[in-house]
């Protein structure tokens, strides 16, 4: 199995800067606002979606505009278990993972490096899953022609989201592998769930050699309480009929030889839940945890707020307008009761030592809404989301990341045909993730409490982040888009030593802001000043000139002033910022370009009357279904052709590889 690892052709695609080009649908030109438009007229890809919605109107009565956040130190009841940076990491459906991750082992994508380095800076590492509904039929072959580790079945898709099962190589896993050399990535799988007589563990013996201890877990089913409902198990199927499966998946771990240190057998992660016809708890009743603890390497549950399954797929459902549910996202009381069924299951995996992770979740199921899942109230949301499931005992939770066809990724890549000019959209989402490093930190000593600030006021919700049972710093949210600025709120932090012992109000205090006008609003988010622009404008870097704010605090009355815009979220660092990071700050540069000869520049206003075809949707231009598919896509692989390598430093001076159009 040995292979070589590195060195790499890092690839990436490259921006021309003097290009001009009409934009398809969705495609703004930079510095143009977003303007409305219904998500009906729009026929492009979602994950460039222009629909803006009108901003939930000012609260009456509104919140008010100063509260107390009275902290103390040495510990505080009520907070929540030791929490490590990684906290929020992010599911990649494995039917897209060429596209995300890269294309092969020795073409991986350059932005996406950079992303998780970013996180890994803020963290220590990040964890990612590969696999949701498309790794339960998936299929491990030898090789795929032409370079490909995986090629789909668009003949074949099954359920809900039209999944079409798969086929790989074990060069998935050597691309896995060396993004892990290079940025400390690590890895959960799933073992393919729908035939279980025998199970197909080829999954195990591959991965095992090759990612080592940078695998952490392996799913055992994703969602079986919805097998009976999409057809792959008879209406009967119940928890008790998934604890036998759970058996004999570990008995044949042992026998089939693909598991000879037994070490797979202790990664296993259940049962996945996603809230259909089983709750965790009926799954506990049948003794799951107990009988199978030494195999159990995390407990996982998956859960949507919402699905918007009947708009995507035609289900016959009742259609959700997003202008009408935006608001439910813009709240801090639709968090708590979402999270409040689970908080049973997370007091259970206490008391049997073990973890319980979201292992997916995402503004709603079926790829999301148009102008809720990639404007700013989403980023505002997922954060506050976050910070609730680490409050309630959740250690870690995975945000979906799907194909061109949804509209709540967290980042995407270009289609492939227009990867010479186009860079990836980063979406609000990828925001919760980055600020959610920073909130936790890498001391995997961290403690989250909800604080229920200004009367628990749902628009202004409010944590304190503890480091060894001190106060180290505050997340403080303003759900409320006023442009005038009377609906900013100010916090009024005072820090107490215990039982009257005196301050501890620092002098001053250090303070970020995720920024942006109005939670409706797409693209060029702002965290502490730095941007990852708007739609095609990222390689993965932030961009500007970072921007910390210092206040100084009343030392008379001992209390720090904090202002938070309406809308916005402000990190307050109550000790000096820690300039020492999880990791050392890391970018990676490309080092494949393609199409190079495509560098003519033609003006927009030639090009728009010419007699080319047109953008995704055109009914004209036989591939305008550009990328491929996550849940429910219908778009397959284009086709593939030869591209020309430049390479840096002293790789290779000329070499060819195979790129995909």
């Amino acid at each position: 199995m040995a292979r070589l690892l590195l060195p790499l052709l890092l690839f990436s695609p490259t921006v021309f800067a003097a290009i001009t080009v009409v934009y398809a649908p969705g495609q703004a030109p930079l510095g143009t606002a977003t303007g409305s438009a219904s998500a009906a007229a729009y026929s492009g890809s979602a994950a460039y979606n222009p629909t803006v919605l009108n901003a939930p109107p000012i609260p009456n009565p509104p919140p008010p505009s100063n509260f107390n956040v009275s902290l103390i130190t040495g510990g505080t009841p009520g907070a929540s278990i030791v929490q490590s940076g990684d906290f929020v990491g992010f599911s990649v459906e494995m039917s897209v993972s060429n596209q995300v991750l890269g294309k092969n082992s020795t073409n991986i994508q350059v932005p996406f490096l950079n992303l998780m380095a970013s996180i890994v800076q803020r963290a220590g590492s990040v964890r990612l899953r590969v696999g949701g509904n498309s790794q339960e039929s998936a299929t491990l072959v030898p090789s795929i022609p032409d370079g490909k580790i995986l090629t789909k079945n668009l003949t074949g898709v099954t359920g809900t989201t039209a999944t079409p099962p798969l086929e790989y190589s074990a060069d998935l896993f050597y691309m896995m592998a060396n993004i892990s050399t290079m940025t400390n990535v690590r890895w959960f799988l799933g073992i393919p769930w729908f035939v279980t007589t025998p199970f197909d563990l080829s999954i195990v013996g591959s991965a095992q050699v090759i990612l080592g201890d940078t695998l952490i877990g392996y799913q055992a089913a994703n969602e079986p309480d919805l097998y009976n409902n999409h057809g792959h198990r008879a209406a009967s199927y119940g928890p008790f009929d998934y604890y036998g499966e759970f058996s004999d998946c570990i008995s044949q771990l042992a026998s089939d030889g693909v598991d000879p240190t037994g070490k797979a057998a202790t990664l296993l992660m259940g049962p996945s839940v996603a809230d259909g016809n089983w709750s965790p708890e009926m799954v506990w009743d049948t003794g799951f945890v107990d009988t199978y603890s030494n195999n159990l390497a995390f407990l996982t549950v998956e859960k949507y707020p919402t699905d918007n399954c009947a708009a995507q797929f035609n289900t016959g459902g009742p259609i959700i307008d997003p202008q009408t549910v935006f608001p439910d996202f813009l709240n801090h009381t639709a968090h708590t009761a979402l999270l409040a069924p689970y908080l049973n299951s997370t007091a259970f995996a206490q008391s049997k030592n073990k973890k319980l992770l979201m292992f997916e979740t995402n503004t709603a199921s079926c790829g999301g809404f148009a102008g809720i899942s990639d404007s700013f109230g989403a980023a505002l949301w997922g954060l506050d989301y976050s910070l609730q499931m680490a409050h309630s005992n959740f250690s870690g939770a995975l945000f979906h990341v799907g194909g061109q066809n949804v509209f709540y990724n967290p980042f995407t890549p270009p289609p492939t045909n227009q990867s010479s000019f186009h860079q990836w959209t980063i979406g609000p989402i990828f925001y919760s993730a980055l600020v959610m490093a920073e909130a936790i930190g890498p001391s995997n000593t961290t403690q989250v409490l909800d604080l229920q600030v200004n009367g628990n006021n749902e628009f202004t919700p409010g944590y304190a982040i503890y480091e060894n049972g001190d106060p180290a710093r505050v997340a403080l949210f303003n759900y409320v888009t006023d442009p005038s600025g009377a609906s900013d709120v100010t916090a009024v932090i005072s820090v107490a030593q215990p039982n009257g012992g005196g301050s501890s109000t620092p002098s001053s205090v250090q303070v970020k802001y995720l920024s942006a006008a109005s939670v409706s609003q797409k693209g060029n988010i702002t965290w502490a000043g730095q941007t990852y622009g708007s739609i095609f404008e990222s390689d993965g870097r932030l961009t500007g000139s970072e921007d910390v704010k210092t206040v100084q605090c009343d030392t008379t009355a001992q209390t720090c002033s904090v202002t938070v815009p309406a809308p916005g979220f402000a990190l307050v660092f109550l000790k000096s910022q820690d300039d020492t990071a999880g990791a050392p700050s890391k970018t990676f540069a490309t080092t494949a370009l393609t199409k190079t000869a495509n560098t003519a520049t033609i003006a927009a206003t030639v090009l728009a009357t010419s007699n080319g075809h047109g953008g995704p949707g055109d009914p004209l231009n036989e591939n305008s279904e550009l990328g491929s598919t996550s849940k429910g896509s219908t778009n397959g692989a284009e086709g593939l052709r030869p591209a020309t390598l430049l390479l840096t430093a002293a790789l290779l001076v000329g070499a060819m590889f195979v790129g995909r159009r």
